[in-house]
C-alpha cells in the first residue's frame, strides 16, 4: 500500500486514529503514531499489503501468528474458543519453524503456546 492509499485510509470510529494525519507524503513516512495505532496497523495493514509479495505458505502462516495475537487481545474470549487457539497456536509454530532457521526462534517464539491458557485462567488481555 503507498502511502497515497494510507493518505485516504479510512477506519471505522475509535478503532484507530486519523491515519491520514500521520502519513507525509513527501519523506513517505509515518509520524506520530501511537502503540494501538501501531497494533492496528501490524494487524490489519501489513497483511494485506504482503498478501502478494509472499509465498503463500508464508504469508498464511505469518497471517496465522497475526490473528492468534489479535484474538487473545479481544475483550471478549468464550473456553471453547480459547481451546481452539490453543490447538492452532501449536501448529501456526510449527509452520513458523519449517519456514525461518532454527536461529530465530528463542524462548520469546514459543511462550506464545502458553498465552491461551493464561487467558483461561486469568482473564482476558486488557483486565490485567
Amino acid at each position: 500500500m503507498s502511502t497515497n492509499g494510507l493518505k485516504v485510509c479510512i477506519f471505522l470510529m475509535e478503532y484507530a486514529s486519523n491515519i491520514s494525519r500521520l502519513v507525509n507524503l513527501k519523506d513517505c513516512k509515518l509520524y506520530g503514531m501511537q502503540s494501538h495505532n501501531c497494533h492496528m496497523f501490524m494487524q490489519t495493514l501489513i497483511p494485506l499489503t504482503y498478501r502478494d509479495i509472499l509465498l503463500k505458505r508464508i504469508w498464511d502462516a505469518l497471517t496465522e501468528i497475526n490473528h492468534f495475537f489479535r484474538d487473545i487481545c479481544s475483550n471478549k474470549l468464550k473456553t471453547q474458543y480459547i481451546e481452539r487457539l490453543e490447538m492452532n497456536i501449536i501448529q501456526t509454530i510449527y509452520k513458523l519453524e519449517m519456514i525461518f532457521p532454527p536461529l530465530f526462534f528463542d524462548s520469546m517464539e514459543h511462550l506464545s503456546i502458553y498465552l491461551p491458557f493464561k487467558a483461561k485462567v486469568g482473564s482476558p488481555v486488557q483486565y490485567r
